[in-house]
């Protein structure tokens, strides 16, 4: 398991390895084990590629195993899903000391989560990310949630996983179009806790889009340890946690008036972009700065430009934004590449502006 620093004692383990070699050590140190089912949530596209694999290591773990596979896509992250997941643990009889396990990317991690989050009131669940995006994002810092109608997560939960284990060779079965979307949260982590980590993604970009693995597994450290140390300063996003929306306000009401045509990371990317332009507007970054984390998303292959968008819907969809509180959305900004805070006083006008920087000509 490779170490990394936190600022405090961490509440579950994150493995990061090249296989899955140690899952049945980091599943057995968990408590009671031997005693408890455990049903693997996964999708159509991650099943075929690793459900046999883990089965037959959690087989050696748990009293029984059991498969919930339900069809890939965002679109299926809702909670007709999540009722189906329900019915199955209640005809396999799962009490509340069972377990879940997540197996896929954000859609698998939230979605299992979430029904971990509710189902008999709470039951413990293991986060197996294998997309780049979930790897150093949702499988971090207990967000679960489904999506409702046309709203993106709006119903969830907060609920920590028992453990996380990263096997960074799913990195190798993804396109580059799934490689590159994770980028979009990594880059952000540098831009709100950590220039130097910004800096390094900077120079060895080359390198991280080759998929390098000594590379990668830095890289995904880093921002593992970004993400928990804020999200464990904070769990329940009353003040620091909001850091890691930058770029998601503008992102995530792209991300829904484009009807998710657009990746959650590249949309990430675009609201990054926007958020940075409304930083150097007022004072705060340099315009070389603003250009050069420009210049940094696009060479991960991450737009910072879109076409064909309704302005009027994506400010309309900012308005239905959850992170909003008493009429004020909590804006994140940069003082300075590494260095984001929360801002009340950002109006619709100045998001407005924001955005169209992003618009092609």
């Amino acid at each position: 398991m490779i170490t990394v620093h936190y600022e405090q004692k961490p509440i579950y383990d994150i493995y990061i390895e090249n296989n899955y070699d140690k899952l049945q050590e980091a599943i057995m140190n968990l408590p009671d084990i031997s005693a408890k089912k455990v049903c693997i949530v996964s999708e159509t596209n991650v099943a075929p590629l690793y459900m046999d694999e883990v089965r037959r290591i959690a087989e050696k773990c748990f009293c029984k195993v059991t498969e919930f596979i339900f069809p890939a896509g965002e679109p299926n992250k809702n909670l007709d899903t999540v009722e189906n997941l329900y019915e199955f643990l209640i005809r396999n009889q799962f009490e509340r000391k069972d377990m879940l396990i997540a197996l896929g990317g954000g859609v698998t991690g939230d979605l299992a989560g979430y029904a971990a989050a509710t189902y008999l009131r709470g039951i413990s669940f293991i986060q197996m990310p294998t997309t780049l995006l979930s790897q150093v994002d949702s499988s971090i810092g207990g967000k679960t949630g489904v999506d409702f109608r046309s709203y993106k997560n709006m119903i969830g939960a907060f609920h920590q996983p028992s453990l996380v284990y990263i096997n960074l060779n799913t990195l190798t079965t993804l396109t580059d179009e799934q490689y590159c979307e994770g980028m979009g949260e990594i880059i952000k982590h540098g831009l709100i806790r950590d220039a130097s980590y910004y800096r390094m993604l900077e120079e060895k970009m080359n390198l991280i889009m080759m998929r390098d693995p000594d590379v990668c597994r830095e890289m995904i450290a880093v921002s593992c340890n970004i993400k928990r140390n804020v999200v464990e300063n904070d769990p329940r996003e009353k003040g620091e946690r909001a850091l890691l929306n930058f770029g998601h306000t503008l992102g995530h009401a792209v991300e829904k008036v484009c009807n998710f045509r657009l990746l959650h990371g590249e949309c990430v990317a675009l609201g990054c972009v926007a958020a940075s332009w409304l930083s150097w507007q007022r004072g705060l970054i340099s315009e070389a700065d603003y250009r050069n984390i420009r210049s940094v998303i696009a060479s991960a292959k991450l737009p910072v430009q879109i076409d064909q968008i309704n302005v009027s819907e994506v400010m309309e969809a900012i308005r239905h934004d959850k992170k909003m509180e008493a009429g004020k959305i909590k804006f994140i900004l940069l003082r300075e590449i590494g260095d984001a805070f929360v801002d009340r006083s950002v109006s619709m006008g100045e998001m407005e502006q924001a955005l169209l920087q992003i618009l092609t000509v």
